[in-house]
């Protein structure tokens, strides 16, 4: 079997506070293959972002209390900060949710990149030059020898967005963290950004860690998908399981809220009730307060992941014993 790029095993985050330590990352596992994109989907507040930073430490204030981060078989969740500089960029890309806070608007994209480009690649500053133009072309910007001498604030959000794109991938990593790649563009504009993210990971079998709370994006673009509530992962597997036919009751909730296109319903469906604070969450399962089907088992014991790759759901309601 092969070795996965990214395999994050029992992780949990806690952020120090004056009230003391909380716990935003409880337990969380899960692994992403070769050009396999993993879809991380909740509601704000739940962890996704959390999750990214971890991966690519850039935690501070936070802290990792437990578990472990591998990428490629190096565990990479204890390195300190001069070996990680070394990973993010050349192993590990980011593109962040907005692209004109993501790039220096005092410099030329052609700045931009060519730097980036210099800090990873063993390439002169010329041959950089061309690799980043190149980029730009690969990437669907419009006369791209001309347009690299502009300013981030020359370009449209989905431009910008494009070059950040380009700025993830320069260094030619093994994983792509994106998160929510496409939330601060229009809708024509994101279909494009998400072909964009689809072709790069079929062209250069690059693996991305998706984070995202439209589960419509989630379907067009994951393999798999990881659901994410209050800090735990409560079901996971592959997108046509998940998506098709979701079994936990948040999951459901969730794939409910969206409206169907063959009619139009009466009201929208809606999960009752809001994420729990960091400084409240409930005992036992933490969805039990707005869970219809929970009982009094939800609101003592926390449940277990369990099941396969396909399909795993950490709900009582899926316990071999129930007591």
């Amino acid at each position: 079997m092969r070795e996965p790029v990214l395999s994050v095993r029992g992780l949990s985050v806690a952020f120090p506070t004056r009230r003391g330590s909380l716990t935003a990352l409880n337990d969380l596992s899960f692994e992403i293959g070769k050009g396999e994109v993993l879809g991380i989907i909740g509601e704000s507040g739940a962890g996704k972002s959390v999750t990214g930073s971890a991966v690519i430490g850039l935690l501070s204030p936070g802290r990792i209390t437990a578990g472990e981060i591998r990428l490629g078989g190096l565990r990479i969740d204890g390195l300190d900060d001069r070996a990680m500089r070394r990973i993010r960029g050349k192993r590990i890309g980011m593109i962040f949710q907005d692209p004109l806070t993501s790039l220096n608007p005092l410099l030329r994209i052609e700045d931009q990149l060519v730097e980036t480009i210099l800090t990873h690649l063993n390439l002169t500053p010329d041959q950089a030059r061309i690799r980043a133009i190149q980029l730009l072309d690969e990437l669907g910007i419009p006369n791209p020898a001309q347009q690299i001498k502009s300013y981030p604030h020359e370009f449209s959000g989905g431009m910008r967005q494009r070059v950040v794109i380009a700025l993830a991938i320069c260094g030619e990593p093994d994983l792509i963290i994106a998160d929510e790649p496409t939330t601060a563009l229009d809708v024509s504009v994101q279909a494009q950004i998400i072909h964009l993210i689809k072709r790069i990971c079929k062209e250069r079998s690059t693996s991305v860690m998706l984070i995202t709370h439209d589960m419509g994006v989630i379907a067009e673009v994951a393999d798999r998908v990881a659901v994410i509530y209050a800090g735990r992962i409560i079901e996971q597997g592959t997108v046509a399981n998940v998506v098709a036919r979701p079994q936990h009751p948040y999951t459901q909730g969730l794939m409910s809220a969206i409206p169907p296109l063959e009619r139009r319903p009466e009201r929208l469906t809606q999960i009752s009730g809001s994420m729990p604070r960091l400084t409240a969450i409930p005992p036992g399962c933490s969805f039990h307060p707005r869970c219809g089907f929970a009982f009094d088992r939800c609101q003592k014991d926390v449940p277990r992941l369990q099941g396969g790759d396909d399909r795993a759901v950490a709900c009582h309601l899926y316990d071999e014993v129930v007591s």
